[in-house]
C-alpha cells in the first residue's frame, strides 16, 4: 500500500519539474548584451553579458520579472 503522503510528494515533484522544463523551453534572449542596464544604466557584469542578450542588471530584471516583462 502506497502512503498517500508519498503519493502527494510523487506529484508535486512531477508538478514542479514539469514547471521547471517548461520555463527553460520559453523563448530565451539572443544576440549582443548591453553592456549596461537600459532601466538603471548601472553596469552589467561580464559574466551575465556572456549570456547573450541581456539588457538589465539582475536586480532590474528581477524587478522586471515580478512585473511580468520580459
Amino acid at each position: 500500500m502506497v502512503c498517500p503522503f508519498d503519493r502527494a510528494q510523487d506529484v508535486e515533484q512531477r508538478q514542479r519539474d514539469q514547471a521547471i522544463r517548461a520555463a527553460l523551453a520559453g523563448v530565451r534572449p539572443t544576440g549582443p548584451s548591453l553592456t549596461h542596464c537600459k532601466d538603471c544604466d548601472d553596469e552589467i557584469p561580464a559574466a551575465r553579458q556572456a549570456l547573450g542578450g541581456m539588457v538589465r542588471c539582475v536586480p532590474c530584471q528581477s524587478a522586471a520579472e515580478m512585473r511580468g516583462l520580459r
